[in-house]
């Protein structure tokens, strides 16, 4: 299995680490891509410094790291954040930048700040030929926020060819659609197992199986039957095994093509 998407640098992993990364390894999760945004841009390079540390010891998963500054942070963006951004996304081992994006729902930063950010964000990318990794939260009630990052993706984005993942899908099939007609791969998360989230499992159910990813958002967003908890890779499981049952095939069968999906994008061996 793949965790497209973990924040293994968190603090709230410091007391535990080691044991964390070797349980993913024992629950057959093999690749974490580890989210370089740190707690804001001055800590941005923590995923990569991990990856780092982390290279060649035996019994863990090997770890990529991204690189990017989340929406929330997006009043922080200066000439200095994105020329270390910029540094970043040369590094050996950092394979996309992100998360970027829009979040409607908290506003941290205000819109126009968001999307100056992404905007950004995005041409460094676009520079150094990286895909990119999307945060896209609405506010409440609403697909506002969805429907302004496809509208950005279209314009801005799409031309590139380098496409990139939606991560922590909540959007609609239509969004989840229009993504993937542009080079994108949709990654569903641990509030896919959630009761309330048959409107997720449904866009799970109709995108093609090549087109999805599966991560855990650890320390966030726990599967049933752990919710509530501190999310870790090894319940990437739960995620894989949800979709299997959706798409009538078994859980290592999805965990295979998603992994096969997560190394084409990336172009892995």
């Amino acid at each position: 299995m793949i965790d497209s998407h973990a924040h293994i640098d968190s603090e709230r992993y410091d007391g535990d680490r080691d044991a964390m990364l070797e349980r993913a390894y024992e629950a057959g999760v093999r690749t974490i891509l580890s989210i370089g945004i740190g707690d804001g841009p001055d800590t941005m390079h923590c995923a990569l410094d991990l990856a780092r540390a982390y290279a060649g010891r035996e019994g863990v998963p090997k770890i990529y790291a991204t690189a990017g500054v989340h929406p929330h942070e997006a009043r922080l963006i200066s000439e200095a954040v994105l020329l270390k951004l910029d540094g970043l996304l040369r590094e050996e081992g950092v394979l996309a930048c992100g998360e970027i994006g829009l979040d409607y729902f908290y506003q941290h930063s205000d819109r126009d700040q968001q999307r100056t950010a992404f905007a950004r964000q995005m041409e460094i990318a676009a520079t150094r030929r990286k895909p990119i990794i999307i945060h896209c939260r609405p506010s409440e009630g609403s697909t506002d926020a969805w429907d302004d990052t496809l509208d950005v993706l279209d314009r801005n984005w799409k031309g590139t060819g380098l496409g990139g993942i939606l991560h922590c899908f909540t959007g609609s099939l239509k969004h989840a659609e229009l993504a993937t007609g542009m080079g994108f791969l949709i990654s569903f998360a641990g509030n896919s197992t959630f009761p309330k989230a048959q409107p997720i499992r449904d866009v799970m159910a109709a995108l093609p199986l090549e087109k999805i990813l599966i991560e855990t958002d650890a320390p966030f967003l726990a599967p049933v039957p752990h919710r509530g908890k501190r999310n870790e890779p090894a319940w990437v499981a739960q995620v894989a095994a949800l979709l299997g049952e959706l798409k009538g095939i078994s859980a290592e069968e999805a965990a295979e093509k998603t992994s096969q999906n997560f190394r084409k994008l990336f172009g892995i061996a």
